[in-house]
């Protein structure tokens, strides 16, 4: 999964912003993307731990191995690069696929293609 921004680095941000004057349209403007940052970092804690729970369940049945999401990614990775797994074979589709809509469902849940997905799985 994309980790960067990390909820910390967003929560750090925040902590920055401070309301500028009424009818200032820049402030304004960084308003609305701190409220949209601070949704982000609401469904990360709702919905992050399941989703990188369900990755760990996925990746330890198609690599055939123990490890915790760090490792384990690290090693698909690994032989994606290296031609032992191939990006084609049906159980890495599935399991990219589910991880990216698991990601959507916390960084952008409006966008308009994951009803469509999600009605694939």
């Amino acid at each position: 999964m994309i980790t960067h921004p990390t909820a910390v680095e967003l929560t750090e941000a925040l902590a920055g912003v401070e309301a500028g004057p009424p009818g200032d349209a820049r402030a304004a403007f960084i308003a609305r993307v701190a409220d949209n940052a601070r949704a982000t970092l609401e469904r990360e804690a709702a919905l992050g731990p399941a989703a990188e729970a369900a990755a760990v369940g996925r990746l330890r049945i198609l690599l055939a191995r123990e490890g915790d999401f760090e490792t384990l990614n690290a090693e698909l990775c690994a032989r994606l690069r290296d031609g032992r797994l191939t990006p084609l074979d049906p159980a890495v589709l599935a399991h990219l696929k589910a991880s990216a809509l698991d990601q959507l469902a916390i960084d952008q849940p409006s966008y308009w293609g994951v009803a469509a997905l999600q009605a694939l799985r």
